[in-house]
């Protein structure tokens, strides 16, 4: 395998079945334990190495493979990020939200992932983390200690 592969699958989750995506989210929950700052982090390097992953292994033309999964990676950890604490219902809200965006995909996530090339591979997942990081962050401020 490839050090663009690797990436590319998050270390193989990627070529799990069923449901790539999911697991490419689920490998990163553990980062939770590490904190919001590790997690923002960890994102922005999945994000970059991601990009370049997806410049290697994927054409231009080529739309989002399901093994692919570097974008969910960085997009969970987006989510993550915005937990006030590691706590079983936190992080299960985080990959709830998470995965019903990159699943529905509503505006702008949607014009995101019909954009070419490594470009809209990353941009849709990382919207849908930002955006449901947005969510988190809302919900904690209309419910506080929920998810402490």
């Amino acid at each position: 395998m490839t050090p663009a592969m690797l990436v590319a699958t998050l270390g193989g989750a990627g070529r799990l079945r069923p449901g790539p995506g999911t697991w490419g989210s689920l490998v990163v929950l553990p980062m939770a334990l590490a904190g919001p700052a590790w997690c923002l982090g960890l994102a922005i390097v999945i994000a970059i190495a991601g990009y370049w992953a997806a410049t290697q292994v994927l054409d231009e033309r080529t739309e989002d493979p399901g093994w692919f999964v570097a974008d969910e990676g960085a997009g969970m950890l987006l989510v993550l990020a915005a937990l006030p604490a590691a706590t079983l219902p936190g992080i299960f809200l985080a990959f709830a939200l998470f995965r019903a965006l990159d699943i529905v995909k509503p505006w702008p996530i949607s014009w995101a992932d019909a954009q070419p090339g490594a470009f809209g591979v990353m941009l849709d997942d990382i919207l849908a983390g930002l955006i449901g990081a947005a969510g988190l962050l809302a919900f904690t401020r209309l419910y506080p200690g929920i998810l402490d």
